[in-house]
């Protein structure tokens, strides 16, 4: 080889028939996710790029691609719809970009479970998947244009969480068929825990080709708005219909004034000064909904059917990091911290020390068999030091912090080097071309 420019003409020759894209504005795109709702990660990530981009339709096409990959010995990144939000698709040492929104096949769907290849996206299954009845179980704020595949690679949780929790739970994911990246690839099926090899891990180990999913009884979702004087009584309202067993819910998403001024669509509904809470409640249960919502003094100011709320923008996308979205359309300089606070004393605690620092954004997900408050607070970025002393007073007063300004998988949410997942990737990857950079215990090695 004369050149780098040699090595990718050579890779694009070889993968003849593949769709490849190497036009500049197309590569740049197609080399990022929304890694700038962090201040950290923008100037570490900004000048990312792939060198091509690849786009298999079919898991033989991605068995030449990964052969390609190792026999020139170049860095792969998979890829979904590039919706998250800390550089897990960026490549941080160029290489081959690996496109799966060509692989959108539905292979079945039955009562309670499907098998998809990664780049359906998630609104269209539901739309298929609810002709019989059913839904997927959870799904983010990016629901329209996420790939069910990126979410099981770079997501954890989401609408639906309140009901079924966090990805990595056991039997939010069913099986998986992934290709190595070995001499010669193999597909390799993984069902049952195995899947936590692969489940929420960057895509460093393994191309995703296939995923079996389990699903929950599709509801008509009422999408319901209820404000209130004080933040606390919303966070309280918050628990007591996540702990309402009986009331069929989706979405229990509470925000503290003033992140309801920065949701403009939805002004008409939300009064000056006033805290929120974002509903969807099944159809049948909005007279129970009502008496809670009276007991803890809230007014509901919007209450649309399912119907209705499917012809607009669905109260989906001012919740999860859709919020953050808003919010940094009105103020760039805002950012973000994803928390478990786990109880509302911690709720309370963090709101009265922070006051107008921080604006408490709560997110209710069931975690080991409880419902609990998460959060995905908003505050304006000064310092990175700033940043970490409000890291810090969070930790050390119990809270978890998911920290979303890294882009090191153990350094996010697990903090912890996982030894199935380095052992799997030992495996499937040796020469650790996926997504390098990521694992940090695989640095180590």
């Amino acid at each position: 080889m004369t050149s780098t420019t040699t090595i990718w003409d050579t890779i694009a020759a070889e993968l003849n028939g593949i769709e490849i894209i190497t036009e500049p504005t197309q590569l740049t795109k197609l080399s990022l996710d929304y890694y700038h709702f962090s201040p950290i990660l923008e100037a570490q990530l900004k000048d990312k790029r792939g060198n091509l981009v690849v786009r298999p339709a079919t898991e033989t096409e991605v068995i030449q691609v990964a052969k390609t990959c190792v026999k020139h010995k170049v860095p792969l990144t998979v890829r979904g719809a590039g919706t998250g939000n800390y550089g897990q698709c960026i490549p941080l040492e160029g290489g081959v970009i690996l496109d799966t929104t060509k692989m959108s096949q539905i292979r079945w769907i039955k009562p309670g479970l499907a098998c998809v290849e990664p780049g359906v996206k998630m609104a269209a299954f539901d739309k298929q998947a609810r002709v019989i009845g059913w839904e997927l179980r959870m799904a983010p704020s990016t629901y329209r244009t996420a790939t069910i595949g990126g979410f099981i690679g770079g997501g954890s949780v989401g609408m639906g969480s309140i009901t079924y929790g966090q990805l990595r739970d056991r039997g939010n994911l069913h099986a998986l068929r992934v290709v190595t990246l070995e001499d010669e690839p193999r597909v390799i099926q993984l069902r049952g825990d195995e899947v936590q090899k692969v489940n929420h891990a960057y895509g460093t180990n393994g191309i995703i080709t296939e995923l079996e999913i389990p699903l929950a009884p599709a509801y008509s979702w009422s999408e319901i708005i209820v404000v209130f004087d004080e933040f606390m009584s919303a966070a309280r309202f918050g628990q007591a219909l996540s702990d309402s067993d009986g009331i069929v819910k989706k979405l229990v998403s509470i925000h503290a004034w003033p992140i309801p001024s920065y949701f403009i669509p939805l002004q008409s509904y939300l009064p000056q000064g006033k805290h929120c809470a974002l509903l969807m409640v099944d159809e049948t249960c909005l007279e129970p909904l009502q008496d809670l919502v009276r007991e803890y003094g809230g007014e509901i100011t919007s209450n649309k059917t399912a119907q209705e709320a499917n012809k607009g923008t669905s109260l989906l996308e001012f919740t999860w990091n859709h919020t953050t979205l808003h919010a940094r359309s009105v103020d760039p300089k805002t950012t973000y911290l994803q928390t478990f606070y786990f109880t509302l004393d911690r709720v309370e605690q963090m709101y009265r020390h922070f006051r107008d620092e921080i604006a408490i954004h709560l997110e209710f997900l069931r975690f080991g068999g409880k419902a609990i408050p998460g959060g995905l607070q908003l505050f304006r970025f000064t310092t990175e030091e700033r940043l970490n002393e409000i890291i810090h007073y969070h930790e050390e007063n119990g809270a978890g912090i998911a920290n979303p300004h890294t882009y090191i998988l153990e350094d996010g949410g697990r903090k912890t080097v996982d030894p199935e997942q380095l052992a799997f990737k030992k495996l499937i990857d040796p020469y650790g071309l996926m997504n390098p950079g990521k694992m940090r215990a695989w640095g180590g090695q």
